[in-house]
């Protein structure tokens, strides 16, 4: 409507000139329409949450200057899991960006929130976001990339500070003792993998280049992916009771809720140790602190949990048998300048739609 006012209003005013200066008077047109857009648009700015900042490094990730001006952003360092302080830290805000699962967005909460127009979150999918609801409410979804290479490495930082008591030897060194435990080693060992997915395969990769015999299966493995894979696909059964590592690999659903419970634990050997990066629930936690304090399972390195943050009085935060570490996986550097990268990319790209 502005811009068609003004041209109508050029026309009757170049109407006898010639082209080439009504052509100009066109383009101030255009000039003075994009200016009035931007005044708009920076006279009321959007409001940006950024949730869940527990290293206060989100606005050193990424350059955020293209929304100087268009976006008023709040940055939260804490995390807030009680629905009624949730809903009143997030009602004021248009935008917010969301880390990966660390705050779910369930359709009760989307359908509290008035002002939410977009949910910018980091990695390819967010499964704790209720799309559906969020289709509904009209509130547009947004992802960013991502790449399995810290959580790779990380499962592997976590079985050899595990198998080599790499955490007990740092206390003990730095409280002024020496050597206190023996240590084991990989060669030879077998490395169960519970998924053979894009970072199961990976982390199988490297358990060959440390001479483990490296076996896998899953609900859905096949013996072709297995031998492209250059692992060997065995039972279930099989792979609880041989492997003296189990890494955990798989997608959490309904069908991998619990995968990994009692009766598994009991068919594992008692110096047998299990590594978990994937998701909290597939493993019964219950289950699994009984496993470690009777002593039939010999150690844990664990990285996800049912509810996080871990509650203070949780058993794995204080079992001498568990590594237990903050579901720090994916938090590198490389990947948080992707993932905040894409984030700033996204909110731009959504308000130049809108204000298109």
């Amino acid at each position: 409507m502005l811009r068609v006012g003004f041209e109508l209003h050029c026309f009757d005013i170049v109407r006898g000139m010639n082209s080439r200066i009504a052509s100009h008077l066109l383009l101030l047109s255009d000039l003075f329409v994009t200016t009035i857009k931007f005044i708009m648009a920076t006279s009321n700015p959007i409001k940006v949450a950024v949730l869940d900042d527990y290293q206060n490094v989100a606005l050193s990730m990424a350059d955020w200057s293209p929304l100087e001006g268009r976006a008023a952003i709040t940055v939260f360092n804490d995390h807030i899991a009680e629905r009624d302080a949730l809903l009143e830290r997030l009602r004021p805000f248009d935008v917010v960006c969301a880390m990966r699962e660390r705050t779910p967005f369930p359709r009760e909460l989307i359908e509290s929130l008035p002002n939410l127009k977009l949910i910018a979150s980091t990695g390819a999918a967010n499964a704790s976001i209720d799309l559906n609801a969020a289709g509904e409410r009209g509130v547009e979804v947004r992802h960013t990339g991502y790449v399995s290479t810290p959580t790779i490495e990380f499962t592997w930082a976590l079985i050899l500070a595990m198998m080599r008591n790499i955490p007990e030897e740092n206390r003990s060194l730095k409280e002024g003792g020496w050597q206190t435990a023996l240590g084991n080693e990989l060669a030879g060992k077998t490395l169960g993998l519970l998924g053979l997915g894009r970072v199961g395969s990976a982390v199988g990769v490297i358990g060959r280049a440390f001479r483990m015999n490296v076996i896998a299966w899953s609900q859905n493995l096949t013996r072709e992916r297995a031998e492209e894979k250059g692992v060997q696909l065995v039972d279930k059964d099989t792979l609880f009771k041989t492997s003296d590592v189990l890494s955990v690999h798989v997608r959490l659903s309904e069908r991998t809720h619990h995968l990994v419970g009692a009766q598994e634990f009991a068919q594992m050997k008692p110096t047998s140790r299990i590594v978990n990066t994937s998701r909290g629930p597939i493993i019964d936690s219950a289950a699994l602190v009984d496993a470690l304090k009777s002593g039939r399972l010999a150690g844990a390195a664990i990285d996800v949990y049912d509810e996080e943050p871990l509650s203070l009085n949780d058993p794995l935060r204080s079992l001498p048998n568990v590594l237990a570490t903050p579901h720090i996986g994916y938090v590198s550097e490389e990947l948080y300048r992707t993932f905040y990268g894409d984030t700033v990319r996204n909110i731009v790209e959504w308000l130049d739609t809108r204000q298109a």
